[in-house]
Parts: structure tokens; sequence; C-alpha cells
């Protein structure tokens, strides 16, 4: 019996020495074993994601009811690719039925479908056009790059041949977005990787911390890929990047603040395993309430109308998830395992004594530097800074976000868009993507009549029953089949008492013009109870579920996010101060961004789109690292006051967020390698929106702010009639 008594506590000690070892490596397993399964889907997710416009429209918008219409009336679902063949000079017939031949042997083409029309030579001798219909069950991509070998090699010498219409920039936008799985991620990657060398001069721990982001995206991946497959959310080419870049971004930052409190542990204890545990302790907090900051203001995007915004905050929220746990669970676990080797070459020293005296300040390197300015001059650097904020934001007036055409949303060269450029120069501008209005079956001549009176409309044809082209034109005087004069004029299809019409336009189906022309359109068809849709009302639908989104949502995320604060940091008014200063960085950034994008890039303008994804990432991300910094603040406050413990909470947190604000701009700039308008924009407003921020806002304003009001800072709470 004493013996036993004697080797109980023993027993128990090596039972909690295997608990300490088996749930470190469990949780490695289990995200090994996530990570394998989430990354062979890297390369598959364009088999669950669309970037057919139309399908993120509300399903009350004009346009998708008549998307959803179109192939009742045409029996087809195929992709129309508008094929120009232009001559050097007047096309001979030699060349004309060359070009028929060309045609008309297109559907020999992998992806074509049966059913081609025949070419249509331009009045002014010089040009072809002919519209070739894309399967939708083909690869988009491939199936063009097909066709325009194809007819390039079929074509006779002195014709120059284009492919574009909607087939044509859906392929562009397809080529453009292909390197999301490699470029971006490696760019991404590689970015971090050698910040992370930087900061730590290590090189195990870089490869731990990036370990930790990249199991955390196959994770995310794994899940996100899985809901799509399954149509619970949509996924795009834009979705899908911003996945990447957030997820590797929020988890390095999650996972830097975790590594600077294990460093600091490190120095007062010997044992790993305490240290792991403190750190958790003491960053788990902050981790989760800035990943629940980021998520609320994500899942504000579910008010939105239009589904590419909506669809954003569950998929990005998702990956906020997985970045907060691998933050808190894997890189504990990997920590837990290297101990101080993990910062070879530069391990830290079990020094207690030091850090005794210390006590927690810094009183060395750049941010003790930062926090004595802070506390000789707080209102004037709280002032001047926010003066310098001021002439920033006042370029937001040169911002011009009310949409772009369809041809400028891939940068670079872009043969769809030099497509669309000469039709124009030998057709009506809209061929190929006509104006589509459905109407009741007796309304037919007079919706034909309105069409037709505006000049914004060439010509006008109607679905027919029975014509080889599956259309008839529409003249003033009634319906007439295309052809000589004289031909009777076909009956209309008629689906449920109604009938399709075409208009085509006479500019460029994304140009403003075109775009009044439908306004004007739909206002004028009102009383005809019509439905008008196609291109160019896309379009339309999309820029003003846009505007309403952004209207709508941005209020909603700075009530949610104030609400947050509050809760987090027992205060009204330090909450309040907070968004203010991060709405201001926000209004910078844009402003200097409207003027980089107008002055720099000369960009075409930007998608309504972009301020209200500008604004939830630049809000929700820097709020973060005010999150990062006050929380410290306060701990410090509870102890030494709160001018000492802006002081300390500065020079303790400086390097940490510094690093932090580093690596996620760095990411988001990665997004544009990808040459894509929108993604080029946004990676510009981000990146230079949480530098802004981490090196000005956080380092400066925020601070001496905060020095400058003192105990008043945290009312009502008892902390603000503490000591000053």
């Amino acid at each position: 019996m004493p013996e036993s008594t004697e080797t109980a506590p023993r027993v128990r000690k090596r039972r909690r020495s295997w608990i300490r070892v088996l749930i470190p490596a469990l949780l490695v397993l289990v995200w090994v074993a996530g990570a394998g399964l989430g990354g062979p889907l890297f390369g598959k997710v364009s088999e669950v994601s669309s970037n057919d416009q139309t399908s993120y429209l509300p399903s009350s918008a004009d346009a998708t009811e008549v998307q959803q219409l179109l192939g009742e009336f045409n029996d087809s679902e195929a992709i129309p690719a508008i094929v120009v063949f232009v001559g050097d000079e007047d096309l001979t017939e030699s060349q004309l039925s060359a070009i028929d031949d060309a045609v008309s042997g297109a559907t020999e083409v992998e992806g074509v479908a049966d059913e081609v029309s025949p070419a249509i030579p331009s009045e002014d001798g010089l040009a072809v056009q002919a519209f070739i219909p894309i399967s939708s069950d083909a690869e988009l991509g491939d199936a063009v790059s097909a066709l325009e070998d194809e007819l390039r090699a079929a074509a006779p010498d002195g014709v120059t041949v284009y492919v574009t219409g909607p087939a044509g920039f859906s392929a562009d936008l397809v080529a453009g977005f292909a390197g999301i799985d490699g470029l971006l991620l490696g760019v991404a990657l590689l970015a971090v990787l050698i910040i992370l060398i930087l900061v730590y001069r290590s090189l195990l721990l870089p490869i731990v911390v990036l370990s930790t982001s990249l199991f955390a995206l196959c994770v995310a991946l794994l899940v996100v890929w899985w809901l799509a497959k399954w149509e619970i959310l949509l996924l795009s080419g834009q979705t899908q990047g911003i996945l990447f870049i957030l997820v590797i971004g929020a988890a390095t930052d999650y996972s830097l603040l975790y590594v600077a409190r294990f460093r600091e542990e490190l120095r007062s204890t010997k044992d790993k395993g305490a240290a792991v545990l403190a750190a958790w302790k003491g960053s788990v907090e902050p981790i989760l309430a800035s990943g629940g900051t980021v998520i609320a203001g994500l899942m504000c995007l579910l008010l939105s109308d239009l589904k590419s915004n909506s669809t954003l905050g569950p998929v990005a929220s998702i990956g906020i998830v997985f970045a907060m746990l691998s933050a808190l669970t894997l890189l504990p676990a990997l920590l837990f395992a290297f101990g101080r080797a993990a910062f070879w070459p530069r391990r830290p020293k079990f020094e207690p004594e030091v850090v005794s005296a210390e006590d927690g300040m810094a009183t060395t390197g750049i941010w003790a530097k930062v926090a004595r300015l802070v506390k000789r001059r707080p209102r004037v650097v709280w002032i001047a800074t926010t003066l310098v904020l001021v002439l920033g934001a006042a370029g937001v007036t040169q911002l011009n976000a009310n949409g772009v055409p369809q041809s400028d949303l891939v940068l670079g060269a872009s043969e769809a868009r030099d497509g669309q450029v000469a039709l124009g120069e030998h057709f009506p501008g809209g061929s190929g993507s006509p104006v589509y209005v459905v109407v009741d079956e007796g309304s037919l001549q007079d919706a034909a009549d309105v069409l037709l009176a505006n000049d914004g409309i060439d010509s006008v044809a109607v679905t027919a029953a029975d014509s080889p082209s599956g259309t008839a034109g529409v003249t003033e005087d009634g319906i007439s089949a295309f052809g000589p004069p004289g031909t009777p004029a076909p009956d209309p299809t008629v689906v449920d008492g109604e009938v399709l019409l075409q208009g085509t336009l006479t500019d460029a189906a994304d140009s403003d013009a075109a775009a009044s022309t439908v306004r004007d359109l739909r206002a004028e068809l009102t009383d005809l109870d019509a439905r008008v849709g196609g291109v160019t009302a896309t379009a339309v639908d999309t820029n003003d579920a846009s505007v309403h989104d952004r209207n709508l949502i941005i209020p909603i995320v700075l009530v949610v996010i104030l609400l947050i604060l509050m809760l987090l940091l027992r205060s009204i008014l330090a909450p309040v101060l907070l968004v203010l200063t991060t709405v201001l960085s926000f209004g910078t950034a844009m402003g200097v961004s409207a003027l980089v994008f107008n002055g720099i890039f000369d960009f075409p303008g930007a998608d309504p789109a972009v301020p209200l994804y500008g604004f939830v990432f630049l809000v929700a991300l820097g709020i973060d690292y005010n999150i990062f910094l006050m929380t410290r603040v306060r701990e410090e406050s509870l102890k030494h006051g709160t001018q000492e413990g802006v002081l300390r909470g500065l020079s303790v947190t400086g390097g940490v967020i510094t690093s932090a604000g580093l690596v996620l701009a760095a990411t988001f700039a990665a997004l544009s390698v990808i040459p894509i308008l929108f993604l080029a924009q946004l990676a510009f407003i981000v990146a230079f929106g949480v530098l802004l921020d981490t090196f000005v806002v956080r380092s400066l304003l925020v601070p001496a702010l905060s020095y400058d009001i003192g105990r008043t800072i945290w009312w009502p709470s008892k902390l603000g009639r503490g000591k000053r």
C-alpha cells in the first residue's frame, strides 16, 4: 500500500505528460487529414463555379426573368460567339465563299453547337459577321480557343478573324481567372514567406506559420467546394480569389499575434507547454474578437441583392473561421513540438529577471521612440495625422464607381475587345448582343413600334415558330420574314401567351449609350407590362443592385462593428472613436486610390461594388489592428492607468501589428497578378489602406488620441473613473 501510494503521483504525472503530447499530435493529424482532402481541389474549383453575371442577379430582376425564358423560346442554352471577318479591302466573291465554308465547317469544332447561322456581309463590303453558338456543356475557354484556331486556318488570305460577343468575353474572363489556383497562390505565399523570414530572421518559424495558413486554406476550400457542389453556395472566380487571399492573410496575422505572445512567455518560463498555454490564453480573446468582427462585417453582405455579394459573405466567413481555428489549434500544437527550436537561430532566452525589470515596457527600439513621441506631443500628433488623412480623403470625389463596360473587365490584350471594335466599325454596335423584350402576344406590334421608334435600336426581330433562323423581321407595317420583300411573315413563337422580341442596338452592348437605351425602353414599355433583358440589361440591373447594396450595407456594417467593440472594450467612447478613425482611414484610401486610378493607371472607371468590398475589408480588417492594440492597452491600463497603458500597449504590440499589416497588404497586393480590373482595384485599395491603417492610424492617431483623452476614453465603464 505505501508503495502504491508513493507511485500514484508519478502515474498521474506520466498520464498528464502523455495527454500533453497526445492532444497536440491529434490536432496535427486532424489538420493534415483535412488538408490532404482539400489540397487536390485547388485545380477543380472551376467545376463548381460560374462567372455568368445573370446567375448572380436577384430572381426578381427583369434580366433574370428574361434569361430564364430564353431557353423556352429558342430551345437552346448555347452561348453565342460573334465571329467577325475583316478584309484588308473589299471582300471578293471567292473570299466570301471561303468565309461561308469556314463558318459552315465550324460545327466540326468540339464544343460548337450544330446550328450555325449563315454569314452576314456588312454594307460597306469590308466585313462579314457570323453567329456561332458554343454549347453550355463545353469548356468555354477551350471551345473558343479551338474555334479561333479553326477559323483562322480556314480564312482566306487578307482576312483577319476575331471571336467576340458573350462567348468571347466570357472566355477572356475564364482565361483571366485561370491563374488563381497557381500564380495567385504562389505569389501570395512567396510574399508572406519573405516577410516572415525578415520579421523572424529564422528558417523554421516562417515555415510553421505559413503551413498554418496553407492548411487553413485547404480545409476552408474543402468545405466551400462541397457547399458549391451541392449548390448551397455560389462560387465565382472573383470570390475564389478573395477567399484565398483573405485566409492566407488572416491566418498569418493571427499566427503572428500568437507567436509574439509565445515568445514573451518563453522568456518567463522554461516549460514550453506552459508557454503554449499561457500564449493561448493571452491571444484567444483578441483573435476571436478580431475574427468575429470580420465575420460580422462579411455576413452583412447577406443583405445584398446581388448573389455575387451575398455569397461572398458566407464563403469568406468560412475562411476566417478556419483561419482562427488553425491559429488557435494547429499553430500551438506545432510550437509545442518545436519549442524554442522554432526560433532558431535566435532562440528566446529564459530570462525572468530581465522580463521583471522591463515590466512589459520596451525602452529601446522604434516603437519605444514612437511611444515617447506620443507622450511628449499627443495633441499635435493626432491633429496633424487627422489633417493629413482628411486631405487624402478629399480625392474620393474623383472616384468613378458607376460601372465599367464588359470589354474593360479584363486588363491587357483582349481579342474579344478588338473584335467588338471591328464589329462596331462595320455593323451596328450591338450586333450579336440584342435587347430581349418579353411581352404579351397581343401587345407584340405595340412593343415593336416602341423599339423601332427608339434611336438606340437599329432593327427588330421576333422569335418565329417556322422561320429557319428562328427570327422574323418586324417593320413599322407589321411582321415580315427575313428575305425578299413580300415574303410571308411566320407566326411568332408563343410561350404561355408571351412572345420574344429582339432589338439590335446601334451602340456597343456594354456602352453607356446602350444602357441609356435599355432604361428608356423599360420606361416606354411600362404600360405593356414588358420585361427587358439581354447583356446590356444584365449590366444595368447589376449596377443598380450594386449601388443599392453599397448604400444599405455600409451603414449596417458600421453599426454591427461598433456594437461588437462596445462589448469587447466595455466602453462607448473608445469604440466610437475607433470606428471614426477607421472610416477616416477608409476615406483616405479611397481618395488616394481614385487619384491613382485616374492619373496613373488610367482605368476606365470602377464597378459600384468596389467601394463596398473595399469598405468591408478595410473597416473589418482595420478594426482588427485596433482590437489587437486596444485590448492590450486595456489590459495594461488595468495595471498601470490609461496613459501608461497606452504607451505600454503601443510599444509591446507595435512590432507584431506592423508585421501583420505588411503581411495582409502583401497578400491583397498579390490579387493584382490576376488581370481582372475589379481585383486589381481591390488589391490596391486594400493594400494601401492596410498600410495606412498600420503605420498612421494605429501607430500614431489612435494612441495619441487615446493618450490625450486619458481615462475618459473608457467612458462609461469603471476603468474610465480609475486613475489616469
